[in-house]
């Protein structure tokens, strides 16, 4: 187990940001829109985060609520745009309706990406064949990271599944070897389950707004996060 986990922390603008470092996060989620979800935030909001921290940022490719890719062009010139502002570091992940990888959209996006890292999200989750799914992407450029509750109806559900894909990929099972980034209903309850079964990297959204959604992030939430994780 290494000493110490990862914790992002989803940044909705600049304040967030703030506010996330200051209370220890390691690197931020930037999205727009929670009501769908998370989409892709503007060049505009990319930009004042990132002069307003010094910390790693995934910016989300996501233009419509559900896990359909939607305008893949236009997904295309969002990556562009974003990379041309300063994005290093993404976030995507698409289906088809069967539930299978819509790897056709993932790589017309990467093309875009010119091998930066990025994090497959939980679209895993809604998946007809996690396993599947993961050896499907195992040879695409930069994936580094599955966002994952283990299950679409969030960590307590996924548990199980989230510590036998952490074994796999100690066990170097092809497909699990990207980092396992937990979030979806994760609470401090789960951390000690999960750091004992080797996961060390842990995203939080609603849990580091203790006054919900409309308001900004809380420097004191995450830090107790950031305590709790060593």
């Amino acid at each position: 187990m290494s000493n110490r986990a990862l914790l992002e922390v989803i940044a909705l603008d600049a304040e967030d940001a703030v506010a996330a470092q200051a209370g220890g996060a390691d690197r931020l989620e930037l999205v727009t829109d929670m009501a769908a979800d998370g989409l892709t935030p503007s060049r505009e909001t990319f930009a004042a985060i990132r002069s307003a921290v010094d910390i790693p940022l995934r910016v989300m490719l996501r233009l419509t609520d559900g896990f359909a890719a939607g305008d893949v062009a236009a997904l295309a010139r969002a990556a562009r745009e974003l990379r041309a502002e300063g994005a290093q570091e993404f976030v995507l992940g698409f289906l088809h309706p069967d539930g299978s990888p819509d790897l056709a959209a993932v790589e017309t996006v990467l093309a875009e990406l010119d091998g930066c890292r990025w994090t497959f999200h939980r679209a895993i989750d809604r998946a007809a064949d996690r396993d599947g799914l993961r050896k499907a992407l195992a040879d695409l450029p930069g994936l580094d990271t599955y966002l994952t509750a283990g299950s679409a109806a969030g960590v307590p559900e996924g548990l199980g599944v989230l510590i036998a894909e952490a074994a796999a990929g100690r066990r170097g099972e092809p497909g699990y070897g990207p980092r396992i980034l937990v979030g979806g209903g994760l609470a401090l309850s789960h951390v000690p389950v999960l750091r004992e079964a080797g996961i060390d990297a842990f995203h939080i959204g609603g849990a580091a707004r203790p006054s919900g959604w409309g308001r900004p992030v809380s420097a004191e939430a995450v830090a107790e996060w950031r305590a709790a994780l060593g």
